[in-house]
């Protein structure tokens, strides 16, 4: 048999080990994995770099309209920047609405604006304090093909904030409809937005505790009325800590955690600095001391995403905290750095986990026959991070060691990057 593809002689990562084999591709799928070489009309030889399975990215901002600015990262230049960095699929976020009609009119809005993307895409439907009937809600966005709903437990003071007897019937009906209820989790009344805090102030601002302790509630409505929700960004090794001692039976099985690489990569230090702005995001860098603790309990984290919010300098470079738009980039140094830190621990994080979470993600997120090829390439060797491809002027991880570099990255059977080089691709909406 002839097949149309080949990836030969890398160390392939299969059921959380490497092993040294060849990958064959037909059309759009992984057809055949083994140790032996069989004729194909391609043959990619990698020489012992890593053959990984595409990464899904469950949490971007690509194009997010804060009012008066938006996101620097559109949904091409955001993919492309994804490409590099090993990433095939993303999850971004329709626009926060209130009721079933406006649901529907930012899913058509976000999907034009998502054509351009390279790689592909689907969208997590967002509420804000709901004026309508919940299920009527939950029922449209099923219809619409979206299976996760992200809530905020603060923000009041813009109008984002949903509140407990909703987010209680929420969870109830994730359990009804069994749908995946993402939560941006602080106490809304431990925040504290004095407009003459300074960038520097952030951490005052948003203090460690208003996560905690509204993670452990939201944990707690789970242990009561059941459901199934994802806590996006932790940013605390003492949350980490106090949900899983707390609430053993619930982590990872109906509350799902979500960390980011920069809450494992900088501190609050880094807001002291003169160009501390650029670091102001929410939840804010915590403490060293957390820092530590979240590494320390890395296995309790079941995903990594990236919250890719980026803006120029410019955008960023004022001095009070109220005036910064919260958000920095990463995405195309997030699998670099991550895994520099845990190597293949971070793989699962990445992909399996995630695809797991979805159901239009069951035949992606392993390397595996049957499964869509899409996966990438990376080379073994150390460098530093320095060219970045996506919309704006700084990257917060310049300079940063690296044990590798992506090489190759194919989606759905076809090269998006070929050797270090974007040839282009397109992405489908999942």
């Amino acid at each position: 048999m002839m097949y149309d593809k080949r990836i030969t002689n890398g160390r392939v990562f299969l059921d959380g080990k490497f092993k040294k084999c060849n990958v064959y591709i037909n059309q759009d799928r992984i057809v055949k994995i083994s140790e032996d070489y069989f004729v194909a009309k391609e043959t990619l030889d990698v020489q012992n770099s890593l053959v990984l399975p595409g990464l899904i990215d469950p949490h971007v901002h690509f194009d997010l309209n804060l009012g008066n600015i938006r996101s620097r990262d559109n949904f091409y230049s955001g993919t492309k920047a994804a490409a590099f960095g090993g990433v095939t699929t993303i999850i971004d976020f329709l626009d926060p609405v209130d009721n079933v009609e406006d649901l529907e009119k930012a899913y058509y809005e976000r999907l034009k604006e998502a054509e351009k993307s390279c790689i592909d895409y689907f969208f997590h439907a967002t509420i804000k304090d709901p004026k309508c009937d919940l299920e009527q809600f939950v029922l449209k966005m099923k219809d619409l093909g979206i299976n996760s709903l992200k809530l905020f437990t603060t923000y009041s003071n813009s109008g984002r904030r949903t509140y407990d007897e909703a987010i209680i019937e929420l969870l109830k009906l994730s359990e009804k409809y069994k749908f995946l209820l993402l939560a941006h989790i602080e106490n809304d009344s431990l925040i504290d937005l004095n407009p003459n805090f300074k960038f520097n102030c952030l951490l005052k601002s948003r203090p460690t505790l208003s996560e905690t302790k509204e993670a452990l509630k939201l944990a707690s409505y789970v242990e009561k009325y059941g459901g199934y929700l994802y806590m996006v960004h932790l940013s605390s090794g003492n949350t980490l800590e106090r949900l899983k001692n707390d609430f053993p039976n619930l982590i990872n099985k109906r509350f799902f955690i979500e960390s980011c690489p920069h809450y494992f990569l900088f501190t609050n230090d880094f807001l002291e600095r003169c160009d501390g702005f650029l670091y102001t995001l929410a939840p804010p860098l915590r403490t060293r001391k957390e820092r530590t603790l979240l590494k320390d309990n890395f296995k309790d984290v079941y995903t990594i995403g990236t919250d890719h919010c980026s803006f120029n300098k410019t955008d960023k470079d004022k001095q009070f905290l109220n005036d910064i738009p919260l958000g920095i980039g990463g995405i195309e140094f997030s699998f670099d750095v991550m895994y520099e830190l845990f190597q293949e621990k971070v793989i699962d994080k990445m992909s399996k986990n995630i695809a797991g979470l979805y159901p239009n993600l069951q035949d992606r997120g392993e390397i595996k026959e049957g499964n869509i090829a899409s996966l990438f390439i990376y080379e073994i060797f150390d460098n530093f991070i320095y060219e970045a491809h996506n919309a704006t002027d700084y990257n917060l991880y310049e300079n940063f060691k690296r044990s590798g570099q992506v090489t190759y990255l194919m989606n759905r059977g076809q090269f998006v990057i070929r050797n270090s080089e974007f040839i282009g691709g397109k992405g489908i909406k999942l």
